[in-house]
Formats: structure tokens, C-alpha cells, sequence
């Protein structure tokens, strides 16, 4: 049973836009709101871009620190957004700062999908 799952989710973050597109269209079949079904998706599918990135960072650099260093700039970003909202109404909104953190995620972790994916593509034709 492991190993079902894990081939099947290593198939899916080959392609890290599929989550994103299989979450929105079966979000959209239960609910008609548009604007939670791209939240949903966005909030599933960012796992899938940051396993996706990480790997093609240890493959370019030939290391195995990506992972750890998005999820240091993912917790630095944290503590940052933290204290502001700290030293501005002297509470932390956890669930405000995650949810900022792993949308902001999602938006860097999506751009670096492309830029990694074409540098991959384009190292391979031309070192051919």
C-alpha cells in the first residue's frame, strides 16, 4: 500500500499543475464559488511545487539542502511577519501568518517551477 502511494505521488509532482487543476475543477463540481476553489487549489497544489522544486535544486546544484533551505526562508518569513504583527497590536494571528506564508509559497515556488523547468529543458538541447 506504500509503495501505491508513494509512486502516485511522486507521478503527480512531476507535474505539480495537475493537483492545482484536478482540486479546482473537483472543488468547482461541489461548490460554484470560484474564489475558494482557487484558494483550495492553491493550498494543495504548493506542496507539490515545493517537493517539485526542491528536487530539481538538488539535481542542478548537486546537493540535498534545497528542501531545508525553503522551509528556513518559509519559517524566517514567518518570524518576520510575526514580530511586525507583534510590535503593531501586540498579538500574533497565527493562522493569518501561516496562510500568508504558504500563499506567498505558492507564488515563488510556482515562478521557480517555470524558470527551473525551462533552464532544465534548455540545459538538456543544448548539451546534446
Amino acid at each position: 500500500m506504500w509503495d501505491i502511494i508513494k509512486n502516485v505521488f511522486s507521478a503527480i509532482s512531476i507535474f505539480p499543475f495537475l493537483p492545482f487543476v484536478i482540486v479546482y475543477f473537483g472543488y468547482m463540481l461541489f461548490d460554484k464559488d470560484k474564489k475558494k476553489a482557487i484558494r483550495m487549489a492553491m493550498d494543495v497544489s504548493t506542496i507539490f511545487f515545493v517537493i517539485h522544486d526542491a528536487a530539481l535544486l538538488n539535481n542542478l546544484f548537486n546537493s540535498s539542502f534545497a528542501l531545508y533551505g525553503m522551509l528556513l526562508v518559509m519559517i524566517i518569513g514567518a518570524g518576520l511577519l510575526g514580530n511586525g504583527a507583534y510590535r503593531k497590536s501586540q498579538n500574533i494571528p497565527w493562522k493569518r501568518i501561516i496562510r500568508a506564508i504558504w500563499r506567498v509559497t505558492f507564488f515563488v515556488t510556482a515562478l521557480l517551477y517555470i524558470f527551473l523547468s525551462m533552464y532544465v529543458l534548455l540545459k538538456l538541447a543544448f548539451t546534446v
